[in-house]
Parts: structure tokens; sequence; C-alpha cells
């Protein structure tokens, strides 16, 4: 596995490296010991799958806070998905600043999201599924989000909005969103 650090401290694009032979590849996608050679998460008690059936589909930037804080390791399973996390760590050089990654399925990337990040994506495609690993479960007293459409954010989103939901459409603009 390749870690690529982006530019926000603590978050990678991490890339499989398939070993080829005439029947396809084998690659690892995650490794207790690589992740911890790299001061990673090992613990991932959570997995969730997300499928979003029209490209353009915006879905975000979600996160947790206090106690409900989670680390992300989010992959793309079919189709491709523009991913987008935005600093939200208290006293961070970075907060505010937001980081891209095309989750591609045929790519096999993905994308390590520390805590104090809020996340969301827009599909690239038609049926698009997304899976993600979670440090924490999910704890419905701790979510919060911010307004991914916000000009302040200023994210380069690539294709017009196809579908938003109510929830995401009224998340407050970053002004207002306290740092985690």
């Amino acid at each position: 596995m390749k870690f690529i650090p982006l530019h926000l401290s603590g978050a990678f694009e991490i890339k499989i490296e398939p070993r080829k032979d005439p029947r396809g590849f084998f690659a690892r996608f995650y490794c207790d010991d690589e992740f911890a050679a790299h001061r990673l998460n090992t613990d991932w008690p959570q997995m969730n799958i997300s499928f979003s059936r029209d490209a353009g589909t915006m879905r975000g930037l979600h996160f947790q806070r206090g106690e409900g804080a989670e680390i992300k390791l989010v992959r793309c399973l079919r189709g491709k998905a523009h991913d987008v996390i935005v600093d939200l760590r208290s006293g961070s050089d970075t907060f505010g600043q937001h980081a891209t990654v095309v989750l591609d399925a045929e790519k096999r990337n993905a994308i390590y999201i520390p805590k104090g990040f809020a996340h969301g994506f827009q599909t690239l495609q038609d049926d698009v599924e997304l899976q993600y690993l979670h440090s924490t479960r999910y704890g419905p007293g701790f979510e919060g989000g911010v307004n991914m459409m916000d000009p302040d954010l200023a994210i380069p989103w690539p294709l017009t909005a196809a579908q938003m939901s109510e929830r995401d459409l009224s998340l407050p603009p970053f002004s207002e969103v306290q740092p985690l």
C-alpha cells in the first residue's frame, strides 16, 4: 500500500499495490501493521455502505463531535466520487481548508480521514457505492455538519448538484460551525 499525505495534516490517500498475473491481481486494502507503522488507526468497529443512484448526487459535509468523533477510511466500491474533507480541528494551521480525492472503484484507492474533519462527496457517475470504516460507533447525539455549498469553503464541485437531502441543504454555513 502507498500512503500519500494530503496537504491537511493526518489525512492520506491510500493506493493499493496490486500483484498481477494472468488471472487478475491481488492487493491489500488494509493491514494493521502498515497502518500502525504510519501511526494510523487500526480499530474499525463499524462499517457502512452508501449507494447513490444518480451522477451529481451530493452527500455531506458531516462530522461527529466529542465522544462520537471518528476516524474514517472511505473507498469506492462502484463508480467514481469526488470526495472532500474540511479541516475543522481547533487550533489547526489548515482550519477551514479542504482537500479532495477522486475515489475510483477501478483504481481502488481510499481516503483516510482523521478526527476533526467534515466529510462529503459528489458522485461523478450513476450507481456509485462507497464503503466507510469507522473508528467509533455512530452516535446520533454527536452528529453535525456544514453546508457543502457554502461559498466561504470554495469547494470546486465538478458537476451541477443533482440531488441533496433536505438535511444537508439546511446545514449551517462554515462561519456558524464551532471548531472540533
